[in-house]
């Protein structure tokens, strides 16, 4: 079997993942039902209650179209300079490419070396260069975002005894960048300066609850505007929406434990063959050295590692629940 043959044989199989992967992650039908339910009830619902929730629904979706411009059309370098920022680091996009080209240099050289034949080499350089630095931008993004998710109910409590205090808003938002460390107050320290240099305290923490994209920091948002549209006590709705955010998480830790036995499995499955080749290879390198040059062990390697990914992709879907 030649090369040409080899090469549409693995992006068959790379077009089979995608599909897969395409299928699993699709539009919630769950979702979808539940938004349909909803405008049926609020457009033929005669309840009070029903009907000004459906106004604050339009008020509330007629701000975000009113900023969503910002954010739309944003190009491939513009999403990932958001990805960067999110970590907190200040990387420029430079240090991703780097991260990328050297990676890709550095496998790419040792498996020519070995022996391995030329598209192996791109294949695996690629995979490798490409996939590990855009993984661990996601594990720090990830990491922050527990950082500020774990803080920001004391930031809420915070903001609300500022608010009982007689306090403005807006002061009481610079008192938590400065008393609240950590990326809680980096990003209300953020909406700080957004506000002296001219934008409005709604614009200021939308452009924060869309780079940080936690369902958290978006309950904020939602609650500061619906208190604009209807009035009442905001110390008291805070203090509320803080002991939701409370609660909230300590399900989530609640189910992490109560999971974290097939999250076990599931890392111990995954990892074994990976584990297995290394340490037959370190022992014998000779009898897996046909994997990076005998054609026939290189298409069963790219099979085995295909349904392998698609395992580990079902195996996480099956562990990760939604709150």
């Amino acid at each position: 079997m030649g090369m040409m043959q080899i090469a549409m044989l693995g992006a068959g199989v790379l077009a089979v993942v995608l599909l897969i992967i395409f299928a699993f992650v699709g539009p919630s039908v769950s979702k979808a039902t539940a938004r349909r339910l909803d405008k049926v009830k609020y457009r033929h619902s005669d309840n009070a209650n029903v009907q000004v929730e459906a106004q604050m629904k339009k008020a509330l979706s007629a701000r975000r179209k009113t900023t969503r411009p910002k954010g739309e059309n944003m190009t491939k370098m513009e999403i990932l300079a958001i990805r960067l920022e999110k970590t907190g680091k200040n990387w420029p996009l430079s240090y991703f490419f780097y991260a990328v080209g050297g990676i890709f240099t550095l496998l790419f050289g040792v498996l020519l070396i070995k022996g391995a034949p030329l598209l192996l080499c791109v294949f695996v350089g690629l995979l490798v260069g490409a996939g590990l630095p855009h993984f661990v931008v996601g594990f720090m993004i990830s990491r922050r975002v527990g950082k500020f998710t774990a803080s920001f109910p004391d930031a809420i409590e915070l903001l609300v005894r500022g608010l009982r205090s007689g306090l403005p808003v807006t002061e009481t938002i610079g008192v938590v960048a400065k008393e609240i460390g950590g990326p809680v107050g980096e990003e209300f320290q953020k909406v700080v300066d957004r506000i002296k240099i001219g934008q409005t305290m709604e614009d200021a923490l939308q452009e924060s609850a869309k780079r940080m994209d936690t369902p958290e920091f978006k309950f904020f948002c939602i609650t500061l505007a619906i208190q604009r549209e209807t009035g009442g006590n905001l110390a008291e709705t805070l203090s509320n929406l803080a002991e939701v955010l409370r609660k909230r998480g300590q399900m989530k830790l609640k189910i992490k434990a109560m999971s974290s036995e097939s999250k076990a499995s599931a890392y111990i499955v995954g990892s074994l063959p990976f584990i297995v080749f290394g340490l037959v290879y370190s022992v014998n390198p000779t009898y897996l050295a046909g994997f990076f040059y005998e054609e026939r062990l290189i298409i069963a390697g790219m099979g085995g590692l295909t349904w392998m990914s698609i395992g580990v992709f079902i195996m996480a879907k099956m562990v990760s629940f939604e709150i």
